[in-house]
């Protein structure tokens, strides 16, 4: 073989290599361009569940594609992860609530997300970072959003998801409750109705962990022991149907316990009328909700011979006192998580449910006295 033939086969071969090697290069060049693209799309819009008008929600709610804006020097892309479906979510959706947003409005008042991308002057954030609303009417119900770092509080990412996505509403409910209107100590005793919602069954995690007894009233079902039964094991120290707290074995329950100085309310009617009866003389009842749709009736006799204290709360309105200062809010919740990271709090009873069937979980949220709260998982 000559040495020029030699030389050209070589050259050949280093050419083929070298455009091979250009090939490949071009493939992975597209690939990350086409990449690049796709996420460039995916976080120009989302998913979202909006309405244009107040109605039925299962008439005017509709799972839509949504404008994503660009991250502003304050604002914050955040990736939801799950939302939960409450009554006042329903309330809002309805026009029957005390606050709500301008329409059209994207539905859902509470849940979790992840921090993707933070604008330059973010100080509190970085990606990766777990996120709560601060306030109601944020609108959680979409898989991403673009929101204004001061809308948002950070709380751990190493906490179970369900307890970050119902952590914002019920658990500090329950905790101002049992903070606020008397000053409890171990030993004292809390009595409360509807004891296995949301509200309830933080009430008996948080006053267990304070050393606080509960006598928890909740309605006659043929799954009355089962529930019983979790709600002991989550703390409770007395679980009773509502029927016992016009009955004598009161006085025999009240040879193990005080009698409460405190009484939190989420029935109305006659119910929370029972829990008037059992407070000591100067002690506070805390109405939070309403689920009888009856009005609550106070007796003449326990306001002239035993001084009760007939007293409301609403989470939104304690959040909007703490605007000007939210060490308050920011230390409840630092309580609150710790409480979970030690497997004294937990979430409440929930379902998950896939973010396009939410028909289902708002049909869920509509029906009255449920066990069990929905959870949207985008």
């Amino acid at each position: 073989m000559s040495f020029r033939l030699l030389c050209c086969r070589r050259h050949a071969a280093l050419l083929n290599q070298l455009t091979a090697l250009l090939h490949r290069a071009s493939l992975t060049n597209n690939a990350k361009v086409a990449q690049f693209c796709h996420s460039s799309l995916a976080r120009s819009e989302c998913r979202a569940l909006q309405y244009n008008k107040h109605g039925d929600p299962s008439q005017v709610i509709h799972l839509e594609n949504a404008e994503l804006g660009p991250v502003g020097a304050n604002e914050i892309l955040v990736k939801m992860l799950a939302a939960p479906v409450n009554p006042s979510d329903i309330n809002m959706i309805q026009g029957t609530y005390a606050i709500l947003p301008d329409l059209p409005a994207t539905g859902g008042n509470e849940g979790v997300g992840e921090v993707i991308e933070v604008g330059h002057q973010v100080k509190t954030l970085t990606p990766g970072d777990w996120v709560i609303p601060k306030d109601a009417g944020l609108g959680t119900w979409r898989t991403a959003a673009v929101l204004s770092e001061d809308d948002l509080l950070s709380i751990p990412n190493n906490i179970p998801l369900l307890a970050a996505a119902t952590l914002g509403v019920n658990p500090c409910t329950a905790y101002r409750m049992l903070t606020d209107f008397e000053n409890l100590k171990p030993g004292d005793t809390v009595i409360q109705n509807a004891a296995n919602s949301g509200v309830g069954q933080a009430v008996i995690q948080i006053a267990a962990a304070r050393g606080i007894s509960t006598i928890n009233v909740i309605r006659d079902r043929p799954e009355f022991t089962q529930l019983s039964d979790r709600l002991k094991a989550i703390g409770a120290t007395h679980v009773i149907k509502e029927e016992t707290l016009r009955r004598p074995e009161m006085k025999e329950l009240f040879k193990t316990c005080p009698k409460p100085t405190l009484a939190l309310n989420g029935v109305g009617g006659k119910s929370a009328t029972e829990l008037l009866r059992h407070l000591q003389v100067g002690g506070s009842m805390v109405t939070y909700g309403g689920m009888a749709k009856q009005p609550v009736t106070v007796p003449v006799s326990a306001l002239i011979f035993k001084d009760v204290k007939v007293r409301g709360f609403w989470v939104t309105q304690w959040k909007k006192d703490q605007s000007h200062d939210g060490s308050a809010f920011r230390n409840m919740l630092d309580e609150l998580c710790s409480l979970i990271q030690q497997e004294k709090l937990t979430a409440p009873a929930c379902i998950k449910m896939h973010f396009e069937d939410y028909q289902k979980s708002l049909h869920a949220a509509m029906q009255p006295f449920t066990s069990a709260k929905h959870v949207l998982i985008m």
